[in-house]
């Protein structure tokens, strides 16, 4: 993990010598320096670059620093901006919300004037009083946003969060090499034996159980604890099968040929397919999680005026729908979709159909609940 290690600040760079979507996981994107070689960004096309050290983080007016998933520092995007404002833009990237907001906690954050937590960290934010409530008469755009993202229940009427992308949570399968395709949680029952060892889950608490919870027929934040030892037992008689509990390596892995399927989040899910067409990716019938990634700006943010001018930007319908074509990522802008290539609408894995998503659940905080599934998960993982 980075936190209580030197944070290295660093960019990827695509096969075309742009920076662009590489995402790890929404939650775990790398666990350490290490890790770096044994993922083989190389091999996948991309290359270590333009590393930054702490101590060059300022809070000038005319830089604006950003923390963030590393596959939303898109090059392009960076430079569009800084041509059009004269504000240099700088992003470090973390490996997961909880990384983000123990360095946020610590005082090890208070040069970034943006950031982008998850919708569930969102609320954690705001209860802890780390944000600073967005002034909306400085907002161009905000009703460029589909009516569902312009308030939300982790964060009502936008007061301190706007949200940048959008996705789920499912199946990516090799479709050469399994002939039935799956189409919910209970096809890793079914197909135990075939998917032995090939099969690999999330190593998330919330989102493993939750599949497990959904396939029973529970709430994806299910606080009972009942429901939560089925969905413990259901997983624990599929153990010997799961390859890993991992939510990084899968895809090297995958597209090497020695897996057969994966739990990823669909923005995983959606460029891999891109990449390689026989891999697709499936969000189960049953329902699944529904996530969102947003840009807020902490409360000690040091260049307010430069992250007010970042999110204006961001809410551009152009901008939103070059992201969605260069990134891969799912926009909540319903001007900038409306400016997407109709083969990309109608893309189900990228913008599923309303009837699916009716069955999909936020992730949301329960609070000291949590510590229930918890202990389940180390029982599960465990042993």
């Amino acid at each position: 993990m980075l936190g209580g290690q030197k944070v290295i600040v660093w960019s990827l760079v695509n096969r075309d010598g742009v920076l662009g979507k590489h995402k790890m996981t929404r939650r775990k994107f790398v666990t350490g320096v290490a890790a770096l070689s044994s993922l083989s960004l190389a091999g996948c096309g991309w290359r270590l670059g333009n590393v930054r050290e702490p101590s060059t983080i300022t809070g000038s007016r005319d830089q604006l620093d950003l923390y963030t998933w590393a596959q939303y520092t898109d090059q392009e995007l960076l430079t569009t901006f800084a041509a059009q404002t004269g504000i240099k833009v700088l992003a470090d990237v973390y490996d997961s919300n909880d990384v983000m907001l123990a360095k946020l906690q610590a005082g090890g954050g208070g040069a970034y004037s943006v950031i982008y937590p998850s919708d569930y960290m969102v609320q954690k934010m705001v209860d802890k009083g780390l944000l600073r409530e967005i002034n909306r008469h400085r907002l161009i755009g905000l009703d460029n946003l589909f009516p569902r993202f312009q308030s939300s229940t982790y964060d009502p009427n936008n007061r301190y969060s706007i949200p940048f992308s959008w996705g789920t949570t499912g199946l990516i399968y090799d479709s050469e090499k399994l002939k039935t395709p799956p189409d919910d949680w209970d096809y890793l029952w079914q197909h135990q034996e075939e998917l032995s060892k090939r099969m690999t889950l999330l190593s998330d608490v919330r989102e493993v159980m939750g599949a497990a919870l959904r396939m029973l027929g529970y709430s994806y934040n299910s606080q009972n604890e009942n429901e939560i030892k089925q969905a413990y037992d259901k997983l624990k008689a599929i153990k010997g099968a799961i390859a890993a509990f991992d939510t990084d390596a899968w895809r090297n892995q995958i597209v090497a040929g020695d897996l057969l399927l994966a739990m990823c989040y669909s923005s995983d899910g959606v460029k891999i397919s891109q990449d390689y067409p026989k891999f697709k990716y499936v969000l189960p019938k049953s329902g699944s999680s529904l996530w969102t990634d947003t840009i807020v700006m902490p409360r000690a943010a040091p260049n307010a005026d430069g992250a007010y001018a970042w999110i204006n930007f961001i809410l551009r319908p152009e901008v939103a729908a070059q992201m969605t074509q260069r990134l891969g990522i799912a926009t909540p802008n319903r001007a900038g979709f409306d400016l997407l290539p109709k083969k990309i609408q109608d893309n189900s894995s990228l913008f599923p159909p309303q009837s699916l998503l009716k069955k999909c659940e936020r992730v949301t905080p329960l609070g000291a609940f949590e510590q229930v599934y918890e202990r389940y998960w180390t029982e599960l993982t465990s042993n």
